[in-house]
C-alpha cells in the first residue's frame, strides 16, 4: 500500500479497489497499522479519507540502517577493484 500511496494520496476506495483480492475491511485494519506506526497521514475530506504517505519515518530508517550497510558494502566494492587492477 505504501507503494501505491508513494506518488499521490488516495482514497480508501481508491486502494480497496488497487487491492481486489482483499476485503475492505482488512484494507482498512492495514491502513490502521500503517496509521499508528506513524507512515501514513489520513485526512477526512467530506465522505472520503485520503490517505498520504509520510515518507519521513522511512527516511530516517534508511538514513539509520540502510546507509550504513551501504557504505560497507560500497568499501568492499572499491577493495575489490583496487585488488582487481593490482
Amino acid at each position: 500500500m505504501l507503494d501505491r500511496l508513494k506518488d499521490e494520496p488516495k482514497t480508501t476506495g481508491m486502494l480497496c479497489d488497487a487491492f481486489p483480492d482483499i476485503d475492505r475491511c482488512t484494507v482498512m485494519l492495514h491502513l490502521k497499522v500503517l496509521e499508528e506506526a506513524e507512515l501514513i497521514v489520513a485526512r477526512r475530506d467530506g465522505r472520503e479519507r485520503w490517505n498520504h504517505l509520510n515518507a519521513l519515518p522511512i527516511k530516517q530508517i534508511h538514513d539509520r540502517w540502510i546507509s550504513q550497510y551501504a557504505g560497507h558494502a560500497l568499501s568492499i566494492i572499491d577493495q575489490l577493484k583496487s585488488d582487481l587492477e593490482a
